[in-house]
C-alpha cells in the first residue's frame, strides 16, 4: 500500500503531523493526526516495504516555534493499523504528552533546540539526522550548531556528532550505500551568506555508522548564492542521487536546480529551458 505524510496547520495543535493512506493509490483512509503535543511538531519521514515511519521534535507551551525541541520516532508495520515507539511499544495516537515511549532523547533538560533534517533506515532500523542548536536567532550567539545522527541499534538509541555549521537552516540528506557506508550531503561549508541558511555543499562519508566521518569532497565552491535543501531521490541511479536549489536568502534572486552523483559530480539544470531537451552544465569546484 501507499502511506503519505504531511503536517496541517491547524487543531488538534498548531503544527499537527499525520498521515493517508491507501491500498491502491486511488482511494484514501481519512487523514489521521499522529502528534499533538503542546503547539504541536516539524516532522521527517520515510517508507519502504516494511515500516513507515517519522521522526519529530516539539514546540513548547507557551514558547512555541521558536523554542523547537526534543527528539521523536514513531512508526508503523501494519499501513497505520497501529503505531509504536522503535523498541515496539504500543502507542495511542495522536501523542498527546512530551515524555511518552517514542521520546528519543530529551533535548529541552539540556537547552537544546533541534531542527529535523532526515530519516532513513538502515538494515531495517531507523536514523534520523537533524541540527542541533543554542538558539533560534541567526549569528554566532545561537551556535554551535550541530549535525547530529541518532541510530537505533536494535536496543537503544545511538546519538553521535557529525560536524558543524553556520545556520539552523542549513538542510541535508543522509543516504545509505549498499556496502553499507553512509554519506551526508548538507552545505556544512559556510556560503557568500554566512548565517543565512545554506552554504556551499559538502559530501561526509561514514563508514562505521556514524561512529566517525571524513569530509570526502566539496560539491561546490566560490557561489554567488548560497546552497540548501539536498533532498535524497528515492529509487534513484548513481548519476542522480540528490537534488537540491541555490538562491540569495536575503532579497529575491535566481535560483538554480542542481543534481548530484554518488560519487560528487555536480551539475545544474539550465535556469531556461529552450528545447524538451536540455543537457545539464557541469559545476567545477576548486579546492578539492
Amino acid at each position: 500500500g501507499f502511506v503519505a505524510f504531511f503536517t496541517r496547520y491547524g487543531a488538534p495543535a498548531e503544527r499537527t503531523p499525520g498521515f493517508i493512506t491507501s491500498v491502491d493509490g486511488v482511494t484514501w483512509s481519512r487523514w489521521q493526526p499522529l502528534a499533538a503535543i503542546e503547539k504541536g511538531h516539524y516532522a521527517v519521514s520515510e517508507v519502504t516495504p516494511q515500516r513507515a515511519g517519522m521522526a519529530f521534535n516539539y514546540h513548547p507551551d507557551p514558547l512555541g516555534l521558536n523554542y523547537r525541541t526534543n527528539l521523536y520516532y514513531i512508526e508503523t508495520t501494519d499501513l497505520g493499523e497501529t503505531w509504536h515507539a522503535a523498541d515496539g511499544t504500543t502507542v495511542r495516537v495522536p501523542l498527546t504528552e512530551k515524555h511518552n515511549p517514542c521520546l528519543v532523547h530529551d533535548y529541552e533538560a539540556e537547552g537544546w533546540k533541534v531542527y529535523m533534517k532526515d530519516l532513513v533506515f538502515d538494515d531495517g532500523y531507523p536514523v534520523i539526522l537533524y541540527i542541533l542548536s543554542r538558539g533560534f536567532m541567526p549569528g554566532p550567539d545561537s551556535g554551535p550548531r550541530i549535525w547530529m545522527t541518532a541510530r537505533w541499534t536494535g536496543a537503544a538509541w545511538q546519538t553521535r556528532p557529525i560536524c558543524e555549521s553556520d545556520s539552523n537552516y542549513d538542510t541535508g540528506c543522509l543516504l545509505i550505500d549498499a556496502d553499507g557506508g553512509w554519506r551526508l550531503i548538507a552545505p556544512t561549508d559556510p556560503g557568500p551568506r554566512p548565517y543565512n541558511p545554506g552554504g556551499e555543499m559538502v559530501m561526509w562519508q561514514s563508514a562505521d555508522r556514524g561512529a566517525s566521518w571524513r569530509k570526502v569532497k566539496r560539491l561546490t565552491s566560490g557561489s554567488i548564492y548560497n546552497h540548501t535543501y539536498a533532498r535524497r531521490v528515492e529509487n534513484g541511479h548513481d548519476d542522480f542521487v540528490a537534488l537540491w536549489a541555490d538562491g540569495h536568502g536575503r532579497q529575491p534572486s535566481p535560483s538554480r536546480l542542481y543534481i548530484c552523483s554518488r560519487d560528487g559530480s555536480v551539475r545544474m539544470l539550465p535556469p531556461r529551458m529552450r528545447e524538451e531537451w536540455e543537457q545539464p552544465v557541469g559545476v567545477t569546484v576548486t579546492g578539492g
